[in-house]
């Protein structure tokens, strides 16, 4: 068990029109994304709908997080990708382990 003070962390579930079409604005969004302050992420499918994602990721701060997420320029690449109703929670981890 490791205990982390203050990492920061995102979970984004959203449904997308086309997963082909979201990954490739995604993937564009590579170096804006690092820049941003994200550090790595998990996309996870919901089992029982293809087209439910799950962007969980890191960050350096949840401050860098919120500013990036809540943006008026990625408020509008999220239309164009195609993403319906996502719902954030920007999250504080308090303890990784492994078993």
């Amino acid at each position: 068990m490791h205990t982390i003070a203050n990492a920061g962390h995102v979970l984004i579930i959203h449904e997308v029109e086309d997963y082909p079409k979201w990954k490739a604005v995604f993937d564009a969004a590579q170096d804006i994304r690092r820049n941003a302050g994200e550090i790595d992420y998990h996309l996870l499918r919901a089992n029982s709908n293809d087209r439910k994602i799950v962007h969980f990721s890191r960050w350096r701060s949840l401050e860098a997080a919120r500013v990036f997420f809540e943006s008026e320029a990625l408020v509008r690449i999220r239309r164009e990708a195609g993403v319906k109703a996502p719902e954030f929670l920007y999250l504080h981890q308090i303890e990784l382990g492994t078993l």
